[in-house]
């Protein structure tokens, strides 16, 4: 049997803080070999486009094809595999789907503009992207859930063209991928994986467009490519491991907040799952709890190694103090599982997605409760939100003076730009400026 021994840390002993830091603290340094051959590999698709590709994906998925219209995903067969899925399955898709496009539809913002007193308009012209890649897991790690939760805020926005990428190591086609991808509208699908599909979007070849923006998970390799790519496109963010904390009065079943814990643990060794309590005594259910359950879990290996090396058992004052320290954390994910949760939730500042109450799992979040699952982890919560429709729109500003207003605000840049020195700047307002003799 899997053993599993957690940290147990309490906000009043005198270490706590150093403690907590040292729990939180993750390596996000790229190993210098994965940084060489990622730009190696984006050098190649830059300067070789389709060839380097074909390469690329004969090396790393074992994938060899004479040319990329291959590794084009028809609309027919991607229809075919919508059709294809059991029945239960298009359902679930679909009712995720329609739940996503509802909430995400709240956040679409429009163009505004005013007129102040001279006459003159200013204002902000918001437009969507034009073209925008998402990069999908493939292979065994198919995650269909992803496709919705990037595709569909992309559509919302107006984005004309959004152009998938997913790897399928050796042929390996999931047929439930290519089904979220028909239900969220997505455009364009290439059987393409790795930097190289990283690069292909960023730089463009003959057969793959140059986006705008890479949104998505992947692994180290797709997530170096992204920050490579960053500034040539934009990106979503370069995500860490999963994390799930759950504060707690106490009063919830213990086999739930066990399995609540366990749902980030199963993702890998270094997801972070941590309990917050001001109930000793419920910390030590929950952990019985962790030991009868984890030997029924199929992943029981990676979640205790999770939980041994990076979860914690935290016992903390009162709620007030709870929420303190999970303003400190910043999680990706915060259960709220007590018995007022949105008294408690006027609390917390810092958290990717916050679920309020007792039957609210983390887990719903992941698919279909409709808010994203792309969300801030390492505690960039503290300056970052989850993906959503704003990602995918830009924002122009209007300005339109009138003779009146050039009048008036022409004086104000011109004592402002000869105070910098820059005479040309100061010329140009006072051209503008009525003469007043």
């Amino acid at each position: 049997m899997t053993d599993v021994s957690m940290t147990r840390l309490s906000a009043s002993d005198a270490g706590f803080d150093d403690a907590l830091s040292r729990l939180l603290a993750w390596e996000d340094s790229v190993d210098h070999q994965v940084n060489e051959s990622v730009r190696h590999i984006l050098g190649e698709v830059k300067l070789r486009g389709d060839q380097a590709v074909l390469e690329f994906t004969a090396k790393f998925d074992q994938l060899e094809v004479a040319s990329m219209a291959e590794l084009e995903m028809s609309i027919t067969r991607m229809e075919q595999a919508l059709e294809r899925i059991p029945a239960e399955q298009r359902e679930a898709l679909e009712a995720a789907a329609g739940r996503i496009r509802d909430y995400h539809q709240r956040q679409k913002q429009d163009s505004w503009q005013y007129e102040d007193v001279d006459g003159t308009v200013l204002g902000q012209k918001v437009t969507p992207l034009d073209r925008v890649g998402i990069y999908v897991p493939g292979g065994k790690a198919a995650y269909p859930s992803s496709v919705l939760m990037n595709a569909i805020p992309a559509k919302v926005a107006g984005v004309s063209e959004v152009i998938m990428v997913v790897p399928t190591p050796a042929g390996v086609v999931n047929d439930m991928v290519l089904a979220a991808a028909v239900i969220a509208g997505v455009d364009r699908v290439f059987t393409l994986g790795g930097a190289q599909a990283v690069g292909a979007l960023a730089y463009g070849t003959e057969t793959v467009p140059a986006v705008d923006k890479i949104v998505g998970p992947g692994n180290i390799f797709v997530a170096t490519a992204k920050r490579e790519v960053f500034g040539t496109v934009g990106i979503d963010m370069i995500a860490g491991p999963s994390e799930i904390l759950v504060i707690c009065d106490g009063k919830t079943d213990p086999d739930w907040i066990a399995m609540d814990l366990f749902s980030q643990a199963e993702h890998d060794e270094q997801a972070q799952s941590i309990l917050i309590s001001p109930d000793g005594a419920f910390l030590d259910a929950v952990e019985a709890s962790i030991r009868k359950l984890l030997p029924t879990m199929e992943r029981a290996d990676i979640i205790a190694r999770s939980l041994s090396d990076r979860g914690a058992l935290i016992k903390v004052r009162d709620l007030e103090e709870a929420a303190k320290v999970s303003n400190r954390i910043a999680p990706e994910h915060l259960e709220l599982s007590v018995e007022e949760p949105r008294s408690l939730v006027e609390k917390i500042r810092h958290a990717g997605a916050i679920f309020m109450g007792r039957y609210t799992a983390e887990a719903l979040g992941d698919y279909c409760a409709g808010p994203n699952h792309v969300l801030p982890t390492s505690g960039t919560a503290r300056f970052s939100s989850p993906l959503g429709v704003y990602d995918f729109q830009k924002r122009s500003s209007l300005i339109g003076f009138s003779a009146a207003g050039a009048d008036r605000m022409g004086r104000v840049a011109s004592v402002l730009s000869r105070g910098e020195g820059l005479t040309a700047h100061a010329r140009s307002a006072e051209y503008r400026i009525r003469d007043e003799g």
